[in-house]
């Protein structure tokens, strides 16, 4: 990880938490994560919300984003210029995402095909959190992906509050060695994807436990190899 981004992103921090929500770029296994969720098959322009440094940025691109078809949104001059900067092939808009759709409007673009969001959901208020949300999906259309990663073990964007706006969240990953550890969630409405909610708090379900049952395998299967006799 880079230094000087760390640097840069913990001033600005301190000096507005509300306004940047993260303590410090994401690690590569974050930025991945983000990156992995992604269609890459589907056809159009990919948008991403809160650029930063451009950890995310690097790895979309990495992933097999086209340059030409990422579009980045970023509120703070200086991130902003840094973004510029780094990713000259991409469209970097000064602006704030929860006018997204008037920003990118005025740069000639009417629709994107998913959106990556480092944005801090859980410090907007429920009325933000839903103007934006509700302009994502604007621009994405009933087939629109929004990709969130948090800090926190559950969904940023209450459950309720999705569902009246007939959308729904899926935990698409759990990454541990991020610093802090953090998760990435996948919005889609209610009716593009095939699985039902029921399915999908049952997949959460099995995933919250996965990690202390490996970790209660690998300790039996080191007793047993060790002699130790077990119950």
């Amino acid at each position: 990880m880079n230094v000087r981004d760390e640097r840069v992103l913990f001033t600005k921090w301190l000096r507005d938490p509300l306004r940047i929500g993260a303590v410090m770029p994401s690690g590569a296994a974050l930025a991945r994560a983000m990156a992995s969720a992604l269609d890459l098959a589907a056809p159009g322009a990919v948008l991403e919300l809160g650029g930063g440094t451009g950890a995310v940025t690097r790895a979309l691109l990495r992933a097999g984003v086209a340059p030409r078809d990422l579009v980045i949104v970023e509120r703070d001059e200086g991130l902003h210029g840094i973004l510029t900067q780094r990713f000259p092939g991409c469209r970097v808009i000064l602006g704030d995402a929860t006018r997204a759709k008037e920003l990118l409007a005025a740069a000639g673009i009417d629709s994107v095909k998913a959106v990556v969001s480092s944005l801090p959901l859980l410090a907007m208020s429920p009325p933000t959190q839903q103007r934006l949300l509700r302009q994502c999906f604007d621009l994405m259309g009933p087939d629109g992906l929004f990709i969130q990663f948090t800090y926190g073990p559950a969904s940023p964007v209450p459950e309720r509050r999705l569902a009246r706006m007939g959308l729904r969240a899926e935990l698409a990953e759990r990454i541990w060695l991020n610093m802090p550890p953090a998760t990435v969630w996948r919005f889609t409405h209610l009716r593009r994807a095939g699985t039902s909610e029921r399915a999908t708090r049952s997949r959460r379900a099995r995933d919250i436990w996965r990690a202390p049952l490996r970790l209660m395998r690998r300790a039996a299967r080191s007793a047993r190899d060790s002699g130790f006799p077990l119950p």
